[in-house]
């Protein structure tokens, strides 16, 4: 489980480098639909992370917490 979190948790912060760059990118060039551009990446710059932390706190509000299963069959191994 640990080396997937580490694995999303790179592709997320290639993605956000990624926008940051297109973000700059579409500042500098001169084209009529330049503005959208940049206003789409600079929408997705804050909402992008704000996706991913609502999806990781729904994650760990749905994980099952095993700690009492796990005092349990330790109290029992120990009897």
């Amino acid at each position: 489980m640990q080396k997937l979190k580490q694995i999303f948790g790179m592709i997320a912060i290639v993605l956000l480098v990624f926008m940051y760059v297109l973000t700059l990118v579409f500042a500098a060039i001169d084209d009529p639909h330049t503005m959208t551009l940049f206003k789409a990446s600079v929408a997705a710059t804050v909402v992008i992370p704000v996706v991913l932390w609502v999806i990781r706190i729904f994650v760990k509000i749905a994980k099952p917490d095993n700690s009492e299963f796990d005092e349990a069959t330790k109290n029992n191994s120990e009897k």
